[in-house]
């Protein structure tokens, strides 16, 4: 998968199947994704941008986020249509290949 950073940068990551987006940046050393509440969804500090490309693809089987989620990313910095919280985003091999970008990054897709 693909972290696009503040200062434009892409940082490609292996993204092991299972793991959400938040431990595969923890993993490959991206700690601006900070998710201090260990995933339990109960902080914003894992927000990022999805690509438009993969959204519909990274939400839930029902079609929606939930609303913890979203209660949650009302409280993320700079929210766009794209925000998703990483720890909310598990890898399955549908997924190889996803894109997002952190919080204060300005990709031409956002």
């Amino acid at each position: 998968m693909t972290f696009i950073m503040k200062d434009g940068s892409e940082r490609i990551a292996d993204a092991p199947l299972g793991l959400s987006v938040m431990e595969i940046a923890h993993h490959n050393k991206i700690y601006e994704i900070e998710g201090s509440c260990g995933g339990s969804l109960a902080c914003a500090t894992c927000h990022v941008y999805v690509h438009p490309d993969w959204y519909s693809k990274v939400l839930p089987e029902e079609g929606d986020i939930t609303e913890d989620e979203e209660d949650m990313l009302d409280l993320a910095f700079d929210l766009k249509k794209a925000s998703r919280l990483s720890c909310q985003i598990i890898m399955e091999e549908e997924l190889n290949g996803l894109v997002v970008a952190l919080p204060g990054a300005r990709p031409d897709w956002l």
